[in-house]
């Protein structure tokens, strides 16, 4: 049974139905009813068409294309251009993989106010898009259209997100929607090794009273995610000529006696998870993503390098998580004759992914649930998730921060990469209701 809905004081103030969802007012259908698919699949074939692969002049020219979006919607724009080294000299800085020295920065704002209710913020670098055989005319730049899906590079990971934001602006100014407060866009560069361009937003200053990230949440709203670090491993050994192998000490046998420690320290770390992470298999994985070994085939290698990921626990610092795996490390060397007297070499490259959450009882939870109820999808349950995100660096900025968008994490970075059309549309409902409701109505 639903009693009306009605305005109060700039706000929407609504009733609830029997599933205790506020159902939509009035005002609130019309922005519904504005939110236009074809121009959010136009956005979408936009923004694909953009290589905008990590630390490539694609960033540059994604985060341009977003800034004079957000002018075209009437936005107060800040783009400017970061300087990366001198970025890294700041406390904090989650490193980077690519090879940049600069980057820009993009954050519109629409309404007046000292700071902005809400915050949507995506990111518009995308990973290299592997094996061009694998893609349909060899072209992963040219958004596909059919049976209800929208494919390509970055639909996913997370330009459908980005288009589902200005689908839902453009539905309130089609409306006619005046905000009592401001909502703001941060498209940011950089999230895929590390996060730098979160990090420089958050350093030049742009806050907000909560953040959405409309990275793919597979029908579920994200609210903690592990965090992840790179890990380097350089294990020595002894050359000698295959032949007379005996004589020589293999640093691939030495990686490989290693790899038992890794797998008890990853099932020690998983032991008790936190409850908004126990639903996954592994809430935090240990796995090695490269290794090499020797440069001659009749020649025993005398270095072994392994490369890989480790996951970092909900709430533990990152000198924690480096420190327990160092120890592992260590008392693996300390119980080997050869290399108690040659410890592993352990490093740290790339990027740093803090874990992080949403906090407590935060009412922009049960706002986003009932948002994507209203919107036309069940309501979403809260989960963490086992990779990390620029959720981390809003909420150790003190931003509430939680994620939100189309797409399914499975198909993120892979060569069917896509999303559901009509994830795309019901995105952009929930983010102009969110809006709507947060920001109020002036």
């Amino acid at each position: 049974m639903v009693v009306g809905a009605r305005r109060a004081g700039g706000r929407i103030r609504h009733t609830r139905n029997v599933n205790g969802a506020h159902t939509p007012s009035d005002l609130e259908r019309r922005v519904l009813d504005a939110v236009d698919v074809n121009g959010i699949l136009d956005d979408l074939r936009e923004l694909v068409a953009i290589p905008s692969v990590g630390g490539t002049s694609g960033e540059h020219d994604a985060q341009q294309w977003c800034a004079d979006k957000l002018g075209s919607l009437e936005h107060r724009v800040d783009h400017w251009r970061i300087d990366v080294p001198a970025l890294a000299e700041e406390p904090g800085f989650p490193g980077q993989e690519a090879d940049r020295d600069v980057a820009y920065g993009c954050v519109g704002v629409h309404g007046d106010g000292p700071e902005p209710a809400l915050i949507f913020c995506g990111h518009t670098d995308v990973v290299p898009p592997g094996d061009l055989d694998r893609w349909p005319n060899r072209d992963p730049y040219a958004l596909r259209v059919a049976d209800g899906i929208a494919a390509g590079r970055g639909t996913c990971d997370m330009k459908g997100g980005l288009a589902a934001i200005f689908g839902a602006l453009q539905a309130l100014r089609a409306a006619g929607i005046q905000l009592a407060r401001p909502v703001a866009v941060h498209t940011v560069v950089g999230e895929e090794d590390g996060g730098l361009g979160a990090f420089a937003t958050l350093q030049r200053g742009h806050r907000g009273a909560a953040c959405v990230l409309a990275e793919p949440s597979s029908g579920t709203i994200v609210a903690a995610n592990g965090g992840s670090l790179t890990f380097r491993l350089e294990v020595a050994g002894q050359s000698t000529h295959g032949s007379t192998r005996y004589r020589g000490v293999s640093a691939l046998d030495k990686l490989a006696a290693l790899l038992p420690a890794l797998r008890e320290l990853e099932a020690r770390r998983n032991a008790d998870p936190d409850p908004l992470v126990a639903h996954l298999e592994v809430p935090y994985p240990l796995s090695i993503g490269m290794a090499r070994a020797g440069d001659w085939a009749s020649t025993v290698p005398d270095l072994a390098i392994a490369e890989g990921r480790y996951g970092v626990r909900l709430d533990e610092s990152i000198p924690a998580a480096k420190a327990e795996f160092e120890a592992a490390i260590a008392q693996a060397c300390a119980a080997d004759p050869w290399l108690s007297e040659r410890p592993v070499r352990v490093s740290w490259p790339g990027g740093m992914f803090a874990s992080g959450r949403l906090p407590e009882g935060h009412r922009l939870l049960a706002e986003t649930q009932d948002a994507a109820a209203a919107a036309g999808t069940p309501r979403p349950t809260a989960v963490g998730a086992p990779y990390g995100t620029d959720l981390r660096l809003y909420a150790a900025a003190g931003v509430p921060t939680l994620q939100y968008g189309p797409g399914d994490i499975r198909y993120a970075h892979a060569h069917d990469e896509h999303v559901a059309i009509a994830e795309l549309e019901r995105a952009a409902r929930a983010y102009a209701l969110l809006a709507i409701r947060l920001c109020g109505i002036a």
